[in-house]
């Protein structure tokens, strides 16, 4: 008894001892941000919305302008945008906390890989076309392609070392591009069809996929958020937590399931959109410490800042087109993914 009291002490010790003071600075920080941000995302676009019209297209119904239009078919854009990046971040910090690897994330470990597998054999051989029969589709990808790399990870000596994962992941993931890419050549309506998707987009954001959307989104938040303080515990090592009474398995399973959810449910209708788990798990790390009670929440508020404001520099660069938020997330995460494979040498977190 003495030991589970003394080993709940120290992993008190080590959490309070990071207890954000700046919690609430940077939570209006944050706030701040994601106001700026939703304000970029409706005025700025192909074409750029005056102030009047900006009121206008939000508060006043009954005016028609062509500026405020452009105002409200970008509100569904810029939810969606949020929502997107929300369960993004959170899927990624749940990642790490599972993993205890600190690169994680649903692109890196070939998820969002799977995810697309499963979507391009859905429409190639059952006809899939709606927002539902993604989600599904794509949620089994997700999970069945966790499960195996997590598997392959976990093999020979060490267990499910963050380097072993990561190679398992960049593996997994080159093996089924080629699948993908094997059933997409031979048909070209499947190509049509699925090669906007694979480059990852919430352009195509609507009202009713983000209604598709909500109840994973609920879930998975709600998942993770509730298993943020036995994943704490978890960091400190199977044993540690096992003493203390936690089923490491079943707390594994149920992270997981949030994450394989989010990252899945957002993979069907925005594709496979990269890094956005690695970069907002970390910004709060950085900023708060390794207390999972805040950063899965506020991974949540970070991703859906950097995937809205990545939205907005994609419409800006592309203008007057746009260029897709998959490829300049990819342009910010991929020099990040280098910097911090080489500053923390894959250590477990």
């Amino acid at each position: 008894m003495s030991s589970s009291t003394d080993s709940a002490n120290s992993i008190n010790y080590r959490f309070n001892s990071f207890a954000p003071r700046n919690f609430t600075l940077v939570l209006v920080i944050c706030g701040v941000l994601l106001f700026v941000c939703v304000l970029a995302s409706l005025a700025f676009g192909s074409r750029l919305v005056s102030w009047n019209e900006l009121i206008d297209g939000l508060f006043h119904s009954n005016t028609d302008s062509y500026g405020a239009n452009v105002v409200r078919k970008r509100v569904s854009r810029t939810v969606f945008s949020l929502f997107c990046g929300a369960a993004l971040g959170v899927s990624g910090a749940l990642m790490q906390a599972v993993t205890r690897n600190p690169i994680a994330d649903p692109s890196i470990l070939g998820v969002n890989t799977g995810a697309s597998l499963f979507v391009v054999s859905g429409i190639a051989f059952f006809n899939i076309s709606t927002a539902n029969q993604f989600i599904w589709f794509a949620l089994a990808g997700a999970a069945i392609t966790a499960v195996f790399v997590f598997g392959i990870g976990s093999m020979g000596r060490g267990g499910a070392t963050p380097l072993k994962l990561v190679l398992a992941g960049a593996a997994t993931s080159a093996a089924l591009s080629s699948l993908v890419t094997a059933i997409m050549l031979p048909r070209s309506y499947v190509m049509d069809q699925f090669r906007f998707w694979q480059v990852g987009s919430v352009g195509s954001g609507s009202w009713d996929s983000i209604i598709t959307f909500l109840p994973f989104l609920i879930i998975g938040m709600l998942l993770g958020i509730f298993s943020a303080s036995a994943l704490n515990a978890l960091a400190l090592g199977d044993e540690m937590a096992t003493v203390l009474g936690i089923k490491t398995s079943m707390l594994r399973l149920i992270a997981a399931v949030a994450a394989v959810l989010l990252c899945g449910a957002t993979t069907a209708l925005a594709g496979p959109i990269g890094f956005i788990g690695l970069l907002s798990a970390h910004a709060i790390r950085l900023m708060l410490g390794p207390d999972l009670r805040y950063i899965i929440p506020l991974s949540a508020i970070s991703g859906a800042i950097i995937l809205t404001i990545s939205d907005v520099i994609g419409r800006l660069l592309g203008s007057p087109g746009e260029l897709e938020v998959g490829v300049v997330t990819a342009f910010i995460g991929a020099p990040l993914l280098i910097i911090l494979a080489m500053k923390l040498k894959v250590r477990s977190l």
